[in-house]
């Protein structure tokens, strides 16, 4: 369970999501964190950067157009 002031839990299918938006749209990373559910700017920086879950591949554009 999530307290008030906690980002949801980033997950490789979430990971996934944002490598997708980031190389498939022109969101930025504080709009890409807002679709996602309010997850923290700081954990999709991380994730475009490499820095968390590398080895997951960018969701395809079907996959992400419900985002857009």
């Amino acid at each position: 369970m999530h307290n008030r002031n906690s980002s949801p839990r980033l997950t490789p299918l979430i990971a996934s999501q944002i490598k997708g938006l980031w190389q498939h749209t022109l969101l930025n990373q504080a709009q890409i964190a807002a679709r996602l559910g309010e997850l923290n700017q700081g954990r999709v920086s991380e994730v475009i950067s490499g820095q968390r879950f590398p080895e997951i591949p960018p969701a395809d554009p079907q996959a992400v157009r419900s985002y857009m």
